[in-house]
């Protein structure tokens, strides 16, 4: 991704970055609903009168099987030169990073999910762009782009009017579920912080796969800890191979893939515009999949969200124009890219 903007592949790798990068988006933003519709499922099917297909389950088995696309498009940095190039600092922020991203982010989501709609929690998930872009500045120090922040915050206010209008009047419940939003919310900006700060010159594929290694093992370990050694004893019963394959396949290997494709060959135009339209395609796949209603507010809540994609978009474009007459300097490496285009993308899964 970090030749996007600099010198652009054919135009056939660029249409279909693009497209990887479109279907990547809609996918992520199908994890949340096939998550619930799975675990529907479980419920429906039990073993011994238990659900079998539980969030820890589908997290854990996820997670591992999330390995082997990442294996096989980064085995390339795993060198014997990267790894001794790596600081003691720089392992100490990787497992930082690892728990914050790969174990606490996703285990606070599959909780949410447990606790309130999918709609829910994408709409309450719109206070993370404009919270990230506060991050990085008062922590971070980095510019804020008021353009962007107004599009978070227009954003926001979208989701709050489809919130509002929710439940035939009933009042809006602020429960677990949403607690359990905004706790992961604050879990992922705080592990993207943490990798931007110190990870710049850690390899992208050993950044992945260690995160995702060792947040899966603390993971596992914590929860048979605080649940006992029984929480996984149906991780290997026929029901749960039988539909975790979907959420993997799917969600994961078809959704990394894709991403990690098409952000070597699309332009950051491209995938900033596709990742803008994640949380109302999440809202449109959580209508379809698992029959929710956003309410009355859907309408012109949506108006809004897509006025402030505009915005964003027209914003970035000026953004871009003035660098562009500026200087021609380089870009970020791959990894601070990948973590800027995967905070708008916000939960993936795994």
């Amino acid at each position: 991704m970090s030749q996007t903007d600099r010198a652009d592949p054919p135009a056939s790798k660029l249409l279909l970055g693009a497209g990887l990068v479109w279907l990547a988006v809609i996918v992520y933003a199908s994890s949340n609903s096939i998550v619930s519709l799975l675990t529907q499922i479980g419920r429906d099917n039990p073993v011994d009168g238990r659900n079998a297909i539980t969030f820890c389950n589908l997290l854990f088995l996820g997670s591992l099987l999330s390995l082997i696309p990442m294996v096989f498009m980064f085995w390339r940095d795993w060198t014997r030169e990267n790894l001794a190039g790596l600081t003691r600092k720089d392992w100490g922020i990787l497992t930082v990073s690892a728990v914050l991203s790969s174990a606490l982010t996703p285990a606070l989501f599959f909780v949410a999910l447990d606790y309130t709609t999918v709609t829910n929690v994408v709409l309450i998930g719109r206070i993370e762009p404009p919270l990230f872009l506060l991050a990085t500045y008062f922590i971070l120090g980095e510019k804020l782009d008021p353009w962007a922040f107004a599009a978070g915050l227009i954003a926001l206010v979208g989701a709050v009017i489809i919130i509002a209008f929710k439940g035939d009047g009933a009042a809006f419940m602020f429960g677990k579920g949403e607690i359990a939003t905004i706790a992961a919310t604050i879990s992922f900006i705080a592990s993207t912080l943490v990798a931007r700060v110190g990870l710049k010159g850690v390899p992208l594929g050993i950044f992945s796969i260690y995160r995702t290694v060792l947040g899966t093992a603390i993971y596992f370990v914590l929860a048979l800890y605080l649940y006992g050694p029984s929480h996984f004893q149906d991780v290997l019963s026929p029901v749960v191979w039988k539909w975790v394959w979907v959420y993997a396949v799917i969600v994961i290997m078809i959704g990394q893939f894709a991403w990690n494709l098409g952000l070597k060959n699309a332009r950051s135009a491209d995938v900033s515009l596709a990742t803008s339209f994640s949380p109302l395609a999440a809202l449109v796949i959580a209508m379809l999949l698992l029959g929710e209603d956003p309410g009355p507010g859907l309408i012109p809540g949506g108006a809004i969200i897509l006025a402030a994609i505009a915005v964003g978009q027209y914003g970035r474009r000026r953004m871009l124009a003035a660098e562009a007459e500026a200087t021609q300097a380089t870009q970020d490496d791959n990894l601070d890219e990948a973590l800027k285009a995967e905070g708008r993308v916000n939960f993936k899964g795994a």
